[in-house]
């Protein structure tokens, strides 16, 4: 089995993201912030409508070979996203907004090209 190297990893991962923005945009969302970072860790993506903001985990993937992309945000990282989330909605204002976490699975062609997305609402709670 070939083994992907970091970039190609990294490559693809913000090609996803890229995609889940462009997607999320299209369908009334405002992307407010990308690949926000804190001491605990980092969203890939905060997008608004409305009242209602929206913690997204994109995941990016060109095969299901080792699973549905969804299947990678495991319990630990649950429960990180939803602290920075807490936290991020202190740092940007947002106490008054409803909050909610999604799961974003892009799906590639070896050279870049989006197949497929997936958007997953509401993919699990705030308490991970």
């Amino acid at each position: 089995m070939r083994q992907m190297s970091a970039t190609t990893r990294r490559d693809l991962g913000a090609a996803g993201e890229e995609a889940a923005a462009a997607w999320l945009e299209a369908r009334g969302y405002q992307v407010i912030a990308r690949n926000l970072r804190t001491r605990q860790g980092e969203i890939d993506l905060i997008a608004r409508r409305g009242l209602l903001v929206v913690f997204v985990e994109v995941k990016s993937r060109t095969s299901d070979r080792f699973g549905h992309p969804a299947e990678a945000i495991v319990p630990w990282k649950r429960h990180r996203l939803a602290r920075l989330a807490a936290a991020c909605v202190q740092r940007l204002g947002l106490q008054h907004c409803e909050v909610r976490f999604d799961a974003v699975a892009v799906y590639l062609e070896p050279d870049g090209r989006v197949r497929e997305i997936e958007h997953i609402q509401d993919a699990f709670g705030a308490d991970g």
